[in-house]
């Protein structure tokens, strides 16, 4: 076994291969976050958040920046029309770039926010995103884009909590899903959608221990109940996450990307030289796992492929 992967039980070894190897694509960044694979033209691109721009890396042509001044964004997926989705600090809102032919456009529109408000009043700084079958858009908003001016704009906060919110594109509805965590950050649906899973990363700012969790919640149209704690992730805390097509989640911690079982017991490890903001799945089928780690972005082959790819 390879001394960067640490299995907690057989059933890593049917995920990840014992000889499976760590590769660093591209560095340069300040602090990465949200990536999101272009099966268009086989690219990744991921935030960096502080340097206010977006970057873009494929085998083909390498690492380039994608898109500059870009108002912070952090979190990033498709929708079912194949456009990209963006969560921008900086605008305090949702943002949407047009796909053609699968490939998202350069340059961003005039027309180009998605919403921005909750009950008249500015959101607080949506931090990741992920859209449902139905069409339905799900994203985090904690305070982190307006506390200082580092990866945003420093503001008050001017609704009453940090939400996990639904956007309904079709009734141009906002829907306050939950305000059951401190500061919500990734999130993802079950292979069902019956259950969402958030991470709480407020011991960011609280520095307070037990503070690093990845809830579950039942999704009851566009509202969430039954708030349970699902994994307890140390060290470090939980940002963001992905499922494979077994329902087992990847999840991004201060020294590794923790894979779980849907049931929550964890499988094992994958230590990672960098402190891990984010990952998803990517590739031409699906089973390579994109690593964006503070400075650098990281690949490693995986047995799996992703559940949410399209």
């Amino acid at each position: 076994m390879a001394p960067h992967l640490l299995p907690d039980s057989s059933a890593f070894s049917l995920l990840i291969a014992p000889d499976a190897r760590m590769e660093q694509l591209a560095t340069g960044a300040i602090w990465s976050e949200g990536p999101v694979w272009i099966a268009g033209d086989q690219s990744l691109l991921w935030s960096d958040i502080p340097n206010n721009r977006m970057l873009r890396w494929s085998a083909a042509d390498g690492l380039s920046v994608w898109r500059e001044k870009v108002e912070f964004t952090n979190g990033h997926t498709l929708d079912l029309n194949g456009d990209l989705l963006h969560c921008s600090h900086g605008l305090r809102a949702i943002l949407r770039t047009p796909a053609a032919n699968g490939i998202p456009a350069a340059q961003i529109s005039a027309d180009s926010i998605v919403v921005n408000q909750y009950l008249g009043k500015r959101l607080n700084s949506p931090n990741d995103i992920v859209v449902r079958s139905d069409g339905t858009i799900w994203f985090t908003d904690p305070p982190y884009g307006i506390l200082s001016n580092h990866e945003g704009y420093q503001a008050e906060q001017e609704q009453s909590a940090c939400f996990v919110f639904c956007f309904d594109p079709r009734t141009q509805t906002l829907t306050a899903a939950t305000d059951a965590l401190i500061h919500p950050n990734g999130l993802a649906f079950s292979l069902d959608e019956k259950t969402l899973y958030v991470s709480d990363t407020s011991a960011v700012i609280l520095k307070e221990k037990g503070f690093h969790r990845l809830m579950a919640f039942d999704v009851l149209g566009t509202t969430l109940s039954n708030a349970r704690v699902f994994a307890d992730i140390s060290p470090g805390l939980p940002d963001g996450f992905r499922l494979d097509v077994a329902g087992n989640l990847f999840v991004s911690s201060e020294d590794s990307v923790q894979i779980y079982a849907p049931n929550g017991e964890r499988i094992g490890k994958i230590l990672v030289p960098e402190k891990v903001g984010n990952l998803t799945f990517g590739g031409r089928d699906g089973s390579a796992l994109f690593i964006v780690a503070s400075t650098s972005l990281y690949r490693i082959k995986t047995l799996t492929r992703g559940a949410a790819l399209r």
